[in-house]
């Protein structure tokens, strides 16, 4: 976000404001302004109302965005895919507090209609509340209803490991 004490008080839903959907500790680190445009701010309001506020309800816990909206010029600064949903304000990973992060992904496929869901930087060896969930939310019939899980070791793979 840019400097405005405005901006920083929009409320995207009932739980979620502007603010922390667009936090980057490494955008304040290297002085990347991060205030989105309309668009963006229209589809981080549309990704709050049908799946974050939804996994909230659910849960009755805080969910901790740790990277929602994303400037060109942050995304380029992380190495951030050209094609980011991100940049466009249609993602977000985040975990939800005492809740396992393979636990809300299953949650998430089973009953959130949602573009992509990543389970990231998952290790099975570390437990089920390694990584994050990534999910990115687009109107249908755009949709692609993606459902992965990403790892170190071996990358991208189709769905989200099987109950142990």
């Amino acid at each position: 976000m840019g400097k405005s004490e405005k901006g920083r008080q929009v409320r995207l839903s009932d739980h979620f404001t502007l603010a922390e959907m667009c936090k980057s500790q490494v955008a304040e680190r290297r002085g990347i302004d991060q205030t989105p445009p309309p668009e963006a701010i229209k589809a981080l309001q549309v990704l709050c109302d049908a799946v974050l506020e939804r996994v909230r309800t659910h849960y009755k816990v805080p969910i901790i965005p740790s990277s929602g909206y994303r400037s060109p010029e942050l995304n380029r600064a992380i190495g951030g895919s050209e094609n980011s949903q991100h940049c466009k304000g249609a993602a977000v990973d985040f975990e939800v507090a005492a809740i396992p992060n393979i636990d809300v992904a299953r949650w998430i496929s089973q009953q959130c209609a949602f573009d992509q869901l990543i389970l990231e930087c998952f290790d099975p060896k570390a437990g089920a509340n390694s990584g994050w969930v990534h999910v990115s939310f687009i109107e249908w019939p755009d949709a692609r209803g993606e459902i992965l899980t990403y790892t170190r070791k071996t990358g991208y793979s189709p769905g989200l490991p099987p109950p142990q």
